[in-house]
């Protein structure tokens, strides 16, 4: 009876400290993941500013209307072609 005690708890004192060290294996597996998704967020968050700087600079009133200009050969009507409506 004495030797079944001691083996159940060697097998008990075995299979915990099996799932003690699977169980830190899957956290480190989770922190590296993490830190890639983390590494992913940054970049996305760098490209995300850089694409906004890029819309600001490309909607500005001047590039606007350089593109209306050189592109489309759009003029700026004469004071002679305007009409102003009044109600």
């Amino acid at each position: 009876m004495k030797y079944f005690l001691i083996s159940l708890l060697s097998v008990t004192v075995f299979i915990s400290a099996l799932e003690v060290v699977i169980t830190q294996h899957r956290a480190r597996k989770l922190f590296v993941e993490i830190q890639e998704q983390e590494k992913i967020h940054d970049e996305l968050n760098d490209l995300w500013g850089r694409l906004q700087l890029e819309q600001s600079t490309w909607a500005t009133d001047d590039r606007i209307e350089f593109e209306a200009v050189s592109q489309m050969g759009m003029i700026e009507p004469g004071s002679k072609t305007l009409k102003v409506l009044i109600q």
